[in-house]
């Protein structure tokens, strides 16, 4: 197998060499150079073909929004991950980004324990793996896909959580005179490697029946995850200028960055998107998102139906949950409702668009091969959730037509 190659770019020298821990110490994924700014990096790409850059924003000389404007000038498709400390203040910076062609982001740790990059570590591997990998398979590398890296990701937290156990249940030393403090047990843990992970076995989907006809299409909801910032913005510029529901959308993301987020795709998408409230009325013709930290469910009313933040529990590690949105339009819409589950780690949304399903709702899922991530959508399609499979340059047209056909039932 090829190792996923990884260029650092970051002017902090301890940060390129945290992060260089992180990957180096990840098998099937390797940093093949680092840099200290946008220009460096630009000199090292063609020396070393990497599979995936970490950028960091703020760096002398050429800073992270200059180098994404010079790699767009240069034609360079190679796959960038920010990885910076801008909080929310510089939320509208990281959305730029997004715009300039950066894949995804995440935010350092900030405070006391900015130089503990392992706080998120998960996450990083997570993305280079999904991204860094997806390119290279497209330039003909055999690579591990992003399961064996999640495996891997599990092992690891649990192996660090075991040796924790172990030191907080060692046997205290005796005291007194003469007393002889027992010979230290060591804790041998396995070490990871290739032979330990097992491919998923693949699922016949389950079916589900109705509970009654689909309706028509009153509200459309969709949820996404780790590839979602691109995906919805190719998607959403697609959809029909005369797109006549509302549309709610759970897209996994920190609080602070989905205004920016939704202002970023107000400026691309022919309606009108806006970052949800409690208390907005539900309109036609309007795109919500789930503001970060946040549930978003639907409430009913007589007029028109409101959107109702909520700060209860995370769902399957997230808030907003998709799941939690998809539970609140099966029970509001039933079978008026089409519920669309896009690329995403995991299996956030898969239960209840299932749940949708059996209320008579329509549903679509994005395929495997246009998904960066194909495990939300995966698990909707195992599980019955989905009925159709659509690639990413088709879905707003599916969106759009299936609207279309479907406003009278």
């Amino acid at each position: 197998m090829d190792d996923i190659q990884v260029l650092i770019c970051d002017d902090s020298a301890l940060m390129r060499n945290l992060i260089s821990r992180v990957v180096d110490s990840t098998e099937g994924m390797k940093v093949c150079a680092t840099a200290m700014n946008g220009r460096f990096c630009l000199q090292k790409i063609p020396l070393t073909h990497p599979d995936i850059i970490i950028l960091d924003i703020e760096m002398p000389e050429m800073n992270g929004v200059e180098f994404l404007k010079e790699r767009k000038m240069q034609g360079i498709d190679i796959p960038v991950l920010i990885l910076s400390s801008v909080a929310t203040k510089g939320a509208a910076v990281t959305m730029q980004c997004l715009e300039l062609g950066a894949v995804d982001f995440i935010t350092k740790p900030s405070g006391s324990v900015s130089n503990n990059i392992m706080s998120v570590s998960a996450a990083l591997i997570e993305r280079i793996a999904s991204y860094g990998s997806r390119y290279a398979r497209r330039k003909g590398k055999s690579v591990y896909p992003t399961d064996f890296f999640v495996q891997q990701t599990k092992f690891k937290e649990a192996q660090t959580l075991a040796k924790k156990e172990s030191l907080v249940n060692k046997t205290p030393a005796p005291t007194g005179t003469g007393a002889k403090a027992p010979a230290e047990a060591k804790t041998e843990l396995p070490i990871f490697s290739a032979s330990i992970w097992k491919p998923a076995e693949p699922k016949k989907p389950a079916v589900i029946t109705p509970e009654r006809n689909p309706g028509p299409i009153e509200i459309v909801a969709i949820g996404i995850s780790t590839g979602g910032p691109n995906a919805l913005r190719k998607m959403l510029a697609k959809l029909d200028p005369k797109f006549s529901r509302p549309i709610l959308i759970v897209q996994h993301m920190p609080a602070g960055f989905t205004k920016e987020f939704a202002n970023s795709l107000n400026r691309i998408c022919p309606l009108e998107v806006k970052e949800a409230e409690d208390g907005d009325l539900i309109h036609p013709g309007m795109i919500y998102v789930a503001p970060g930290d946040f549930h978003i469910v639907v409430e009913k009313s007589t007029l028109c139906n409101v959107i109702r933040l909520s700060k209860a529990d995370m769902r399957n590690g997230h808030r907003p949950s998709a799941d939690v949105m998809f539970e609140s339009i099966a029970k509001i819409y039933q079978n008026r409702a089409l519920g669309v589950i896009m690329t995403g780690m995991g299996r956030d949304g898969a239960e209840q668009l299932a749940e949708m399903r059996r209320q008579g709702a329509w549903t679509l899922g994005q395929d495997e091969a246009s998904s960066v991530v194909y495990g939300m959508p995966k698990a909707g399609w195992e599980n019955g959730a989905v009925q159709k499979q659509v690639a990413l340059e088709n879905m707003a047209e599916e969106i759009n037509r299936m609207v279309r056909e479907h406003a009278n039932g």
